[in-house]
């Protein structure tokens, strides 16, 4: 360690995202990332931008976009910020919300940046155990010292909890924040949103970059009530007040206004997404039940890291995480037909020529 590092520095284990191979010819299906572009109006309104005013500041507050937002959800835009991706989005509320004396929980298997966030900011923390099918015991996550923050569905096991179980926990945590992080809630049932007007200590983070094909522009947005909506406010203002850029906004903008492209491509996703699921299971693989963008899959003969490395050789990437719980599982983000047709193809030669595909009992 550099004798420059401060104590935060030191202490910090950084976020390891999904391989970005710079190669056109790779098939990425391992960051979740939308294979369908945006929206063309999106394109429009980045080119108007571009023509108009870049060398001033853009809006601090995002009024138009913030507004936008809360009228596709029936809401005032108070009960709106937007951040530099939700990624941003969440640091902002570990600083603004959880304090390094009390202690939070959040699930076992769950987003791998929260216990970055903690070491990084001091916050102690504990990882709540999940059930054996990957479920959560919503009590479990009662009565917590500092608060609790899910991601809803979870990631990486793609599983919902529907909302009388977040209900349940906001109501059982009734002087702490409780955060739902829904960056895949689009391909899910309803949104905790629905709840924000009934509890005070509820905040619900989401993205651009799954379900509006945004990923390139760095967008996230948190809704709850205007008071944790002022309190990240005055965080982002003690960093940086244009978190956001012009042709950022414009994009946002333009994406939250076409809802009919928006539910084209989404549905188009859970198509592919469930028969995906059919075609995998037919191949003799467990697939826990999702409601995002990926599928989480298990094969009892295979071991998940040797598939993964050779599907790679193949010019195919997916996800793999080498955690005890999930280390036989493979995450696999859903493309388009065709990408998951090649794929599959992949796969099954892969399979049938009994490549070197150890055994998940055989030592790795």
């Amino acid at each position: 360690m550099n004798r420059f590092w401060s104590d935060a520095v030191k202490r910090s284990t950084p976020y390891v995202p999904g391989e970005q191979l710079n190669d056109p010819t790779i098939i990425k299906l391992n960051t979740n990332e939308n294979p369908y572009p945006p929206s063309p109006k999106v394109k429009e309104a980045i080119y108007r931008a571009l023509e108009n005013k870049l060398n001033h500041y853009p809006t601090p507050t995002a009024e138009n976009l913030r507004e936008k937002i809360a009228n596709f959800y029936h809401l005032n835009k108070e009960y709106v910020f937007i951040g530099n991706g939700s990624d941003e989005v969440l640091a902002f509320s570990f600083m603004a919300f959880f304090l390094p004396e009390k202690k939070i929980r959040f699930p076992a298997i769950s987003y791998s940046f929260y216990p970055v966030y903690c070491n990084l900011f001091h916050i102690p923390y504990q990882e709540v155990s999940l059930n054996k099918n990957f479920t959560l015991n919503q009590v479990d996550f009662f009565d917590s010292d500092g608060g609790v923050i899910l991601p809803n569905p979870n990631a990486p096991t793609s599983i919902l909890a529907e909302l009388d179980v977040i209900k349940a926990i906001v109501e059982n945590n009734p002087n702490r924040v409780v955060i739902i992080d829904e960056a895949y809630i689009d391909f899910a049932a309803a949104s905790a949103v629905s709840l924000i007007d009934q509890y005070e200590n509820l905040l619900v983070i989401q993205t651009m970059s799954k379900s509006r094909s945004l990923a390139g522009l760095r967008v996230g947005f948190a809704i709850g009530n205007p008071e944790l909506i002022e309190a990240l406010q005055r965080i982002k203002n003690s960093f940086n007040s244009y978190t956001i850029d012009r042709l950022a906004l414009a994009g946002a903008e333009a994406a939250i206004e076409d809802t009919t492209y928006f539910k084209e491509t989404t549905n188009s996703i859970i198509h592919t997404r469930n028969w995906m699921t059919a075609e995998l299971k037919k191949r003799g693989f467990k697939v826990l039940p999702s409601a995002t963008n990926f599928l989480f899959a298990t094969h009892p003969s295979y071991a998940a890291r040797s598939l993964y490395q050779q599907l790679k050789i193949e010019g195919i990437l997916v996800r793999h995480f080498n955690k005890d719980e999930i280390t036989q599982y493979l995450r696999i983000s859903i493309g388009t037909d065709q990408m998951m047709e090649q794929f599959l193809e992949k796969l099954d030669t892969l399979i049938a020529e009994k490549r070197p595909l150890l055994s998940r009992h055989t030592s790795l």
